[in-house]
């Protein structure tokens, strides 16, 4: 029998934080966005006083004094290995399908074993390695799944291993009832208020509709949640999470950009980072494009923004290719005189590596391969010796542009300089 389980870190931006900072456990816990905009994590605790997921962390400093919230820079260095070493040891449990920094799908088909206590030593020994807390949902589709560890999360009762195989149809069906439609894994929020038109507001309502239906008036993914919602294996994984059709990277100045060799610096490291997940999904982009824009809310201030497309010859995935050809856009869109606030890159017209259909005279066999090999020994160097241990010139070394990140906790597992101290008395 089929029988998947998701496992998903709980808060896991702050629970990565309380690894390293004990001081910050029973404490309301903030991470910030980009430039410490916005709360993009949230401890139980700030969940708890009303601060909601996405707000600007200006509109809530009043009540943060008052609560003695404690707010934090987003360390993606750091919550990106933490992921890794999760990762690692869910492997070690059930054959596996990594969907988020945070979340994975175990197989568990074929274990003769009580599923839950299985989840639990999961837990345990998650909490134990490395310090952080997980929920475990388990259910016979992978949409069950993900609705189980919804339920695991919302119902302490549960003891954080919900497993809705074990449950009669009825109590079952009691639990959907209670879930919001837009709670079901790949209905978002315009589908949601579709569903809602024809009084579809929850689990339950989905389960028991007309299949026929929901596959004429959507899609057919949407007509396999409803059968994944009736236990009936339709889904998989990219389905629901398809490879992206654009790579965007885009980000505001920790300071007003006035130098065209900033502006160089900034799109060099952003075409490289997107360049990055275009390899990870083993897709190629045939254009570039680059934007770079003024505050507009700093009215005092000349306003300027501009974009522009660069088509290339030949789909790559190639970090010096890509970058030249963004570099050459931004030098065609760049006025001297204006303070710039932001800059972006996103890589477009993707296709996937596969399907790469070569230009008719210039196109050289070699130098594809030598380019291949090259970029795969720059990402297995970056991944083994930190981020931008190889890095295109370009990029520059000071990056005074760089966004501002003033609550940045220390990088503990992949800096020597800034690992953890244990300190005896």
């Amino acid at each position: 029998m089929n029988m998947f389980a998701l496992v998903d870190g709980n808060n896991f931006y702050v629970s990565c934080e309380r690894v390293f900072n004990p001081h910050l456990i029973d404490r309301p816990v903030v991470v910030l966005s980009n430039n410490d905009g916005c709360a993009v994590a949230r401890s139980e605790e700030a969940k708890a006083l009303g601060i909601k997921m996405g707000v600007p962390w200006f509109q809530v400093q009043a009540l943060a004094r008052k609560h003695g919230v404690i707010a934090l820079s987003s360390n993606y260095t750091l919550y990106a290995d933490m992921s890794n070493r999760m990762m690692t040891v869910l492997g070690q449990f059930a054959p596996q399908e990594i969907y988020s920094i945070d979340e994975s799908f175990l197989h568990f088909s074929g274990l003769n074993t009580d599923l839950t206590a299985y989840g639990q030593a999961i837990r345990q020994r998650i909490k134990h390695w490395l310090g952080l807390p997980v929920c475990i949902g388990i259910g016979p589709t992978k949409t069950l799944a993900k609705l189980a560890n919804h339920i695991a999360k919302k119902q302490p009762h549960w003891q954080g291993v919900c497993d809705l195989s074990v449950l009669p149809e009825t109590a079952l069906n009691n639990l959907l009832a209670g879930i919001e439609s837009g709670e079901i894994w790949g209905i978002g929020r315009r589908l949601r208020e579709k569903l809602h038109h024809l009084n579809i507001r929850t689990a339950l309502a989905l389960k028991y509709a007309d299949t026929d239906l929901i596959g004429r008036m959507f899609s057919i993914t949407t007509k396999r949640t409803v059968m994944e919602l009736r236990g009936i294996p339709a889904l998989r994984l990219d389905e629901v999470t398809p490879a992206r059709k654009q790579i965007l990277c885009s980000r505001s100045f920790g300071m007003p950009v006035t130098q065209y060799n900033e502006l160089q610096e900034a799109i060099t490291s952003y075409i490289t980072r997107a360049a990055e997940k275009l390899r990870c999904q083993s897709s190629l982009a045939h254009a570039v494009h680059v934007d770079i824009r003024t505050n507009p809310h700093r009215k005092q201030d000349a306003q300027y923004r501009q974009g522009i497309t660069v088509t290339l010859m030949e789909p790559t995935c190639d970090t010096i290719r890509l970058t030249r050809a963004g570099l050459w856009g931004l030098a065609r869109i760049y006025r001297p005189g204006y303070r710039y606030n932001k800059a972006g890159a996103i890589l477009m017209e993707l296709i996937p590596a596969g399907l790469r259909q070569t230009a008719l005279f210039t196109h050289d066999t070699t130098m594809t391969d030598k380019t291949q090999t090259l970029m795969t020994t720059l990402d297995l160097i970056n991944r083994r010796m930190g981020k931008d241990t190889l890095a295109l010139a370009s990029a520059g070394i000071a990056k005074n542009w760089h966004m501002k990140r003033s609550h940045k906790s220390p990088c503990y597992t992949t800096e020597w300089k800034q690992l953890a101290e244990a300190h005896c008395h």
